[in-house]
């Protein structure tokens, strides 16, 4: 069946079931008739929705939304909408009062004092609590319910390492509350990023009680969790999405003009799209063979985001102890295929870990300063395989792990292909929806997977942290490397801006060297937006979107 077929039968397909179902993820139901709803449609197209709901789509399934143990952007993107810290980017992306009104900090930059606003509320209308903040933390860090970002509280709350590592009391951790209003917390060292911190997903705060109250059910369901955000959820299914209304408890209710959003999942971007253009969506990202087609739309657009996609390379897995196998699967594919030819949607090739554009010193950008580390080599590679498979006596079999969305499928067919042609070898594809995938890498069943990460806050450090202190090695790719893990934590302390940029630049190319990982794209996004859209934000680091000021009239 060729494409304009498929096409026309998707829409067909989506057509249908519109008029069966008439309603979106929500549940909410339509009893118009279907000309009615096509006319209404029409205009929406041209001067906004009646109703102020907006619909949007999550590329990949939600692994979990409990906020001290999740790590994933999808994750985050519900939670930054439900939930919200101390402080809150804005527009531009800098941290802006939110749950504090204002801030103190000490001469030598290690103390902070935080006073909370009047009348901010749960949704369940108890108020928030300095000590909800104190509770948070500290279950982040504690040892028994510490999730895999323990270490971006840890890192730089005086006490917090030694407390999280089972070597010191709660007390010994520097956060205090001095009042129900006024909370104090010391830092390791200086760190000019920490109120952007706290706008983070790990530093949103929890309410004690009902934490306990939940159980092990806490963040199972969307009545398991107590919100303090824009919006509450009003459906939740791991598998299909969430549906969220506005939040009347939020401090700042006014600046919310949406009154419901729904988030559903759709993997397969062929799908979003149809759904965008049967009116069903808001916004959709395009896949690479839709970009060219579109690209000259008023709806239109791209966007950037301080996220990389890489290879994980198991160290601790057969065949890559044998470094000359490991060398030739990092150079043996070309990053600037796999971004003009396949992804084709304004994603960058990587030669380095660190994103593009993000913070080095003196106004230059950490790329700018770096430049390439990692180049692709067709003829090196295929020397140090068969170096490699000559003294391991057998071709080894390669494994790669991927998650089930296109962009994931797409990048481990580009790669297939890659190895094939360059190092004339056959390696089979293990697809996992994209919970199913982090669970794998976390319980070190892979040999190599596709991963990404993305920025929590505009520095490196937010990258190359990950593989010196993993709070699970195993998702790391069970990297190990003294030297490595002694110039980020000795960049961690370091105060000087040029001494410390120079440990990290230095540790970003022994990472890269010692083979642990394979430097994919910088990730770009193309993407369809109804004009009727306004005041959607997206971050290009930490948790996004952001849907506080978004309208659809």
């Amino acid at each position: 069946m060729n494409a304009a077929w498929t096409k026309k039968i998707s829409i067909l397909l989506i057509g249908l079931m519109v008029l069966m179902a008439g309603c979106n993820f929500s549940g909410k139901s339509s009893t118009e008739p279907a000309e009615n709803k096509e006319g209404d449609k029409q205009a929406e197209q041209a001067e906004g929705k009646s109703e102020n709901v907006l619909n949007l789509s999550l590329d990949n399934d939600i692994p979990d939304l409990n906020q001290v143990k999740t790590t994933d952007a999808i994750s985050f993107a519900v939670l930054n909408n439900v939930m919200e810290g101390l402080y809150r980017l804005d527009e531009n992306n800098e941290p802006q009062p939110a749950m504090a009104e204002s801030y103190e900090k000490s001469e030598d930059g290690l103390t902070y004092t935080f006073t909370l606003r009047e009348g901010i509320k749960w949704s369940n209308g108890d108020p928030v609590t300095a000590n909800d903040f104190k509770y948070s933390w500290l279950r982040s860090m504690h040892p028994d319910t510490a999730g895999a970002y323990a270490s971006i509280l840890t890192d730089y709350i005086k006490g917090g390492a030694e407390f999280a590592a089972g070597e010191a009391e709660v007390d010994a951790v520097a956060i205090e509350v001095k009042d129900d209003k006024t909370l104090v917390v010391e830092l390791v060292q200086p760190t000019p990023f920490f109120l952007g911190l706290t706008a983070f997903v790990t530093y949103f705060p929890l309410n004690e009680k009902f934490v306990s109250e939940q159980g092990d059910k806490f963040a199972l369901t969307h009545d398991a969790i107590l919100y303090n955000g824009p919006f509450i959820l009003t459906d939740y299914d791991q598998a299909k999405g969430v549906s969220m209304d506005k939040n009347q408890e939020y401090w700042d209710k006014e600046s919310v003009a949406l009154e419901q959003v729904n988030m559903k999942v759709i993997k397969e971007q062929s799908t979003a799209l149809n759904l965008y253009e049967a009116g069903e969506l808001d916004k959709v990202y395009l896949s690479s063979a839709d970009v060219d087609s579109y690209k000259d739309s008023p709806e239109f657009n791209t966007e950037t985001e301080f996220r990389t996609y890489f290879i994980q390379f198991n160290l601790g897995k057969e065949p890559f102890q044998n470094k000359n196998i490991l060398k030739a699967l990092q150079l043996g594919y070309d990053p600037e295929v796999l971004t003009s030819v396949v992804l084709n949607n304004g994603s960058e090739p990587a030669y380095g870990l660190i994103a593009s554009d993000m913070a080095g010193v003196e106004g230059k950008s950490f790329r700018e300063i770096q430049g390439d580390v990692i180049k692709p080599d067709a003829e090196k590679a295929k020397e140090l395989w068969e170096k490699g498979v000559e003294e391991l006596g057998k071709t080894p079999e390669i494994e790669l792990l991927i998650s089930d969305d296109t962009v994931s499928k797409d990048t481990g067919t580009f790669l297939q292909s890659e190895y094939k042609k360059n190092l004339g070898i056959d390696i089979s594809l293990d697809t996992h929806p994209y919970s199913a995938r982090l669970d794998s890498m976390r319980a070190d069943d892979y040999q190599m997977a596709v991963n990404r990460w993305g920025a929590d806050y505009n520095d490196a450090m937010t990258y190359l942290n990950l593989w010196a202190n993993p709070s699970n090695p195993f998702f790391r790719g069970n990297y190990v490397n003294e030297k490595y893990k002694e110039l980020v934590n000795s960049a961690a302390e370091d105060a000087d801006d040029q001494s410390r940029i120079e440990k990290l630049l230095e540790a970003e190319k022994l990472i890269l060297e010692d083979g642990a990982l394979g430097p994919l794209y910088y990730d770009g996004l193309s993407f369809l937006q109804k004009p009727y859209l306004k005041g959607l934000v997206t971050h290009p680091y930490g948790a996004s979107p952001d849907l506080k000021w978004a309208t659809v009239q």
